[in-house]
């Protein structure tokens, strides 16, 4: 069964290009390390009343984005290898540096998801 890592940040408006060149770069590393699929999206529809907001869950600021990102896997085991990898990836660890990303870390959201329906 595929498995899925996804996440939901918030990206200051002005650093869109460059989130856009590090996540480019980002899916790269994941992809040769044997990820499925890797993608990144920028809010467009996320006024809802129906429901919880992205903006509002991750309480994004005036001036901000949010990116909503998947990465999809093989099965858990193969998100578990591959990630492994792609943490010791030199290229990896150079987009690390925490002073120098351009959102904020501590307001991102993260999970792994086992996937229940795949038409």
């Amino acid at each position: 069964m595929k498995y899925v890592d996804g996440y939901v940040l918030p990206v200051p408006r002005k650093n869109l290009p460059a989130y856009r060149r590090m996540a480019q770069e980002a899916g790269k590393v994941w992809r040769e390390h044997g990820a499925l699929e890797f993608r990144e999206c920028v809010g467009d529809d996320l006024k809802t009343k129906m429901a919880a907001s992205f903006p509002r869950t991750i309480k994004v600021k005036r001036g901000e984005a949010v990116i909503f990102s998947w990465i999809i896997f093989k099965s858990r085991a193969h998100r578990d290898a591959v990630n492994a990898k792609v943490m010791k990836d030199p290229r990896l660890a150079k987009m690390m540096d925490m002073k120098a990303i351009p959102f904020d870390s501590k307001r991102m959201a993260y999970g792994g998801f086992k996937v229940m329906v795949d038409v």
